[in-house]
């Protein structure tokens, strides 16, 4: 085992999917043969999501609560448990013989709990115990209940690493998308559309892609304005932001087969297309929805996701960092009944990011 990466895999919010997610991904052995993974969170939840799994699925796992890396098994059948006692049993509702939804939504203990977990994976991170971190997600809201005041595990994960320069890239098979801007109102990320950003977006995109194995990235960089502007007729930014980007980042060797920006009501397709590894979005829903609408599924006939899938993976770290791209799902959490497949995903990004870092 000693030659497979550990994996720093965050339990996300105690009243959300994630521990229940946890358990279905690491109920795998097959994992096992790949990593080493390590659950950050509490070992109450995750008793109750073991039973809960037991209940719904018939997964059989035993929790295994530790207090150090050092202390982990990693057998498969067996879960271990950073266990950071944020969490007691009696504060977990319902019963896990007869699991149902939760239903408590954004709570300030939740996100204490939650916040806790990301702070103490980027610390074993940063000190080399784990090679690679990996999220469950967490509620907005609830971190900011407790008194956390981020807008996102990304930028959480800047701040304790001290990372000025990084971007969120999404993931879903052959799609890969990455953001000039993120978590701000639409009015901003049009005016953070300025030529130094897109070009540092540029840049941590191409290592992003060399750092999963792609030698020589192909890479598009989409407009912000219908049509790229029209030369100015729907606004400027391609002309005066974007377009100077792209000169300096080709002048670096940075392969941009467009060598302009490109119309986003296109882009997308052309990706899927194979005509380019990676999409420099200008803003979140920009690349958000594309992912989403790939790598989500509704089950119209029989009323469920048959997939939730796609990979937020920061760039620009010192330290990796692969999570699911969905939310808590406070309103199905509980009933054991949460889709694994983001997590599984995530995952397979950490092991071969870790892989790829240890091999250079």
């Amino acid at each position: 085992m000693a030659d497979k990466p550990i994996l720093g895999v965050t339990m996300g919010d105690p009243f959300g999917n994630g521990p229940e997610i946890s358990v279905q991904a690491l109920a795998d052995p097959a994992v096992y043969d790949r990593c080493r993974p390590l659950i950050v969170g509490d070992a109450s939840s995750m008793e109750y999501a073991a039973k809960a799994a037991k209940a719904v699925h018939g997964i059989d796992v035993a929790i295994h609560p530790i207090h150090a890396v050092s202390e982990a098994s990693f057998q498969p059948g067996t879960i271990d448990v950073l266990d950071l006692g944020l969490v007691k049993p009696e504060d977990i509702p319902g019963d896990p013989a007869a699991p149902k939804p939760f239903k408590l939504g954004a709570t300030a203990l939740g996100g204490e709990a939650a916040f806790q977990y990301v702070k103490k994976v980027i610390e074993l991170a940063m000190a080399g115990e784990v090679d690679a971190t990996v999220t469950n997600a967490l509620s907005k809201e609830a971190i900011n209940m407790a008194g956390h005041h981020f807008s996102g595990h990304t930028e959480i994960y800047a701040h304790y690493t001290g990372t000025d320069k990084y971007t969120m890239m999404l993931a879903h098979e052959e799609l890969r998308v990455v953001h000039v801007s993120t978590h701000v109102s639409l009015r901003e990320a049009c005016d953070r559309v300025k030529k130094q950003r897109v070009l540092d977006v540029i840049r941590i995109a191409n290592e992003g892609c060399k750092a999963i194995g792609i030698a020589q990235p192909k890479i598009a960089v989409a407009g912000l304005n219908p049509h790229c502007g029209e030369n100015g007729m729907f606004g400027r930014e391609e002309i005066e932001e974007i377009q100077p980007a792209i000169d300096q980042a080709m002048a670096e060797g940075i392969l941009i087969p467009d060598g302009k920006p490109t119309p986003p009501d296109s882009v997308f397709s052309k990706a899927l297309g194979g005509w380019y590894d990676i999409v420099v979005c200008m803003y979140h829903d920009q690349g958000h929805i594309p992912l989403k609408v790939k790598g989500f599924v509704y089950n119209k006939a029989e009323g469920h996701w048959d997939a939730v899938a796609g990979v937020n993976v920061t760039l620009g770290l010192p330290i990796i960092r692969a999570s699911v791209d969905h939310g808590t799902g406070f309103g199905h959490a509980g009933s054991g009944t949460a889709n694994a497949l983001s997590l599984v995903n995530a995952m397979d990004y950490g092991i071969r990011m870790a892989n790829a870092k240890s091999k250079n």
